[in-house]
């Protein structure tokens, strides 16, 4: 047996999946119409969107979450929609609900890079709640006084794929 991870995006991980040349893929949906046939998707993860922000910003004192509206006017730092779609589609959405128009500023294909981005001061970015946990000088992280959609993270698989290991971690998986 042997394990492998590379770090790819959802969009990446589809492609390898319906080649056989994954046996998993960590990804966020929803799967693409032409993988659905083949894949199957279990959600493992479900969280709310917050604000990543250059430290030093104007921010509610004392950690309270903070509105969009009371924002400086930034550019948006955004993942690209061919990358993922319903992620870039609820990011943009939070910023509607809030009757505003981002700029988009930058986009990136990590969150890691994302999170740079930020850090650099070249603007604000939505980013599912676990990213905070990329800890960097120059970054805050809040939470959201708007309400905002959830994110789902979730495991993809090859529904005819026979791997005993495969089958062993998806077992393992449901019962977390």
């Amino acid at each position: 047996m042997h394990l492998s991870l590379r770090e790819a995006t959802s969009d990446v991980q589809v492609e390898e999946l319906l080649r056989g040349r994954v046996d998993a893929g960590l990804l966020i949906p929803p799967l693409p119409d032409k993988a659905l046939a083949q894949l199957d998707y279990m959600k493992v993860l479900d969280e709310p969107l917050i604000l990543c922000a250059p430290a030093g910003l104007d921010l509610p004192p004392d950690g309270a979450p903070a509105r969009l509206q009371d924002l400086p006017h930034l550019p948006l730092i955004i993942f690209p929609r061919t990358v993922s779609p319903s992620l870039h589609d609820a990011i943009l959405s939070c910023w509607r609900a809030a009757g505003i128009t981002p700029v988009i500023g930058q986009q990136a294909i990590q969150m890691q890079t994302i999170v740079g981005l930020v850090s650099a001061g070249m603007g604000l970015a939505l980013v599912p709640q676990s990213v905070s946990n990329l800890m960097r000088p120059g970054v805050e992280y809040r939470a959201l006084a708007d309400p905002t959609p959830r994110v789902d993270t979730g495991i993809a698989w090859r529904r005819d794929n026979p791997s005993p290991v495969l089958r062993g971690f998806l077992e393992l998986l449901r019962t977390l």
